[in-house]
């Protein structure tokens, strides 16, 4: 039995072989019943398209503004960046790090990651260095944190009510349908199904190398 078809339960660690799954199906553990993995209807092509939507909310997000205040009369606004920039005005140059990285730099590395990946396989391509690509959306996860800045959003913008008239902009909108449509392309997003794609194209590329050479010779 081969090391490459086993997986270890999370739940209680057996060894089990791994076994296909119908589309939208899942898998459990054969001791405790807990689910090893699933398989998305139709996961890649779907994570491909919430990708783009992604993209198209991010450029939404960073040129409309978040919000309007107008406070008797004195009428303001400011996008995601200008966000940042005002925080780092302000002498809080870490906070505005923190917002420039966790709200702009990783959601759009993670939007760019994807579509690198998943574009080529659309049209049975290998896109290079994959596994690096990969690699780096998977650790830039944790650095996501569209979800924490909409609470701050939210909270200061209830805190403004009171003292000025708060009108929610455009990028506030994009940006939380940019945390939805994130969520729904992780989530659609199958590891299993990319990876068995990636080698069957592999392969093919590599019957079709040996037949030219047979041919040739």
């Amino acid at each position: 039995m081969s090391s490459s078809t086993l997986i270890a339960c999370h739940e209680c660690d057996v060894l089990q072989r791994e076994t296909s799954c119908s589309s939208g199906g899942t898998a459990r553990c054969i001791r405790c019943d807990a689910m090893l993995y699933r398989s998305p209807r139709d996961g890649l092509n779907r994570s491909l398209a919430f990708s783009f939507g992604a993209a198209l909310l991010f450029f939404l997000a960073n040129v409309y503004p978040l919000a309007t205040l107008d406070a008797k009369g004195a009428i303001s606004s400011a996008t995601l960046f200008e966000s940042a920039l005002a925080l780092y005005e302000q002498n809080k140059p870490l906070v505005a790090s923190l917002v420039l990285v966790t709200t702009i730099l990783v959601p759009a590395a993670n939007i760019v990651g994807m579509i690198y990946l998943l574009l080529p396989l659309r049209f049975c391509r290998k896109p290079r260095g994959a596994s690096k690509v990969f690699r780096l959306i998977h650790a830039m996860q944790p650095w996501a944190m569209i979800e924490v800045f909409m609470l701050g959003a939210l909270v200061t913008i209830v805190k403004l009510v009171s003292i000025a008239e708060v009108t929610v902009g455009v990028g506030l909108w994009a940006l939380a349908g940019l945390m939805l449509l994130q969520a729904a392309a992780a989530s659609s997003f199958d590891s299993r199904d990319f990876w068995r794609r990636m080698a069957a194209i592999e392969e093919e590329r590599r019957i079709v190398s040996d037949t030219v050479e047979a041919t040739h010779s």
